[in-house]
């Protein structure tokens, strides 16, 4: 279970429509299908599947009776017991991470810390998310450090921003807050729907977004001003609400991923990059919210 925020992580939902690393139910008439049923290959009333799950460990056709009864007779085993992933893990290790972006970010902001060195920090931050998220298994090590070091930066960033704009960080933070609870809210009401198809466009958005950013970016930086005007001005405020809509979608992929981690007992430590994605969703967010609402105080 990586991240499931499209920018970081290279998982995503599966061809058919199942969201990846969890399984899904193979269609009717299908591989899997027609291995389990010769005459489901061309049945268009074939049923399709049970889904799989596959965090299921050992196989019981091969145990005695004794064991069998063994095994049935024995109190159940809580996910604390088996070592699977819950909800408290997924709130604890989120805590942690961004505990430690609070913690980095104030020191940083005490210290009044150069901004040279706030980039250099989020240089650092981006290539140890880039690292982790293209590693198979989660690092809390790696998590945390990269939670030092975006502390570092927002914590830079957040008193250039309130030097020019008073109390500008803190409503962010409150927007940023508000954004967490609306879209958890509508995702627990089944407002928003996260499946395939919500995923691709995501995806798709984020790229385009990030392509036309980087545009602006190479822009400003040989040409001066603001580049092709994407931060500033009408464009600027269009481009901060799709910023802060793709950070919202973000976040209902990782809560889509939170649940059916718990749902289908992934390994404890499945935890820390549930934590890592919503961490990444929630800076994505704050910095959005910042560049709008600067853009509406000019």
């Amino acid at each position: 279970m990586r991240s499931s925020n499209p920018v970081f992580s290279r998982r995503g939902f599966s061809r058919d429509g199942g969201y990846a690393g969890f399984g899904a139910a193979p269609q009717a008439g299908g591989p899997a299908a027609a291995q389990g049923n010769p005459y489901a290959g061309g049945n268009p009333y074939a049923q399709p599947q049970a889904p799989t799950n596959p965090y299921a460990v050992g196989d019981q056709q091969n145990l005695t009776p004794d064991q069998l009864q063994q095994m049935y007779g024995a109190p159940p085993a809580g996910p604390l017991q088996t070592g699977r992933m819950t909800m408290d893990d997924v709130v604890m290790r989120t805590g942690m991470t961004l505990g430690t972006v609070i913690v980095a970010a104030a020191a940083a902001w005490i210290l009044d810390l150069p901004v040279a060195v706030g980039f250099g920090a989020a240089l650092v931050a981006m290539v140890l998310g880039l690292v982790q998220s293209f590693k198979r298994k989660a690092s809390p090590a790696l998590i945390m450090s990269y939670a030092l070091f975006e502390g570092l930066f927002l914590g830079v960033i957040s008193q250039v921003y309130n030097e020019r704009w008073s109390g500008i960080p803190m409503q962010a933070v409150l927007g940023t807050m508000a954004v967490f609870v609306g879209v958890l809210a509508a995702y627990k009401t089944r407002l928003i729907r996260v499946n395939a198809r919500f995923q691709r466009f995501v995806l798709g958005a984020a790229i385009g977004f990030l392509l036309l950013m980087s545009v602006n970016l190479l822009f400003a930086a040989f040409g001066g001003g603001d580049g092709l005007g994407f931060r500033s001005g009408g464009l600027g405020i269009v481009f901060g609400i799709v910023g802060v809509v793709l950070g919202a979608a973000f976040l209902a992929l990782d809560f889509k991923q939170v649940e059916d981690g718990v749902r289908y007992g992934a390994p404890r430590e499945e935890s820390w990059l549930a934590a890592f994605g919503l961490t990444l969703s929630l800076v994505w967010i704050y910095l959005e919210l910042l560049r709008l609402i600067s853009i509406f105080r000019d």
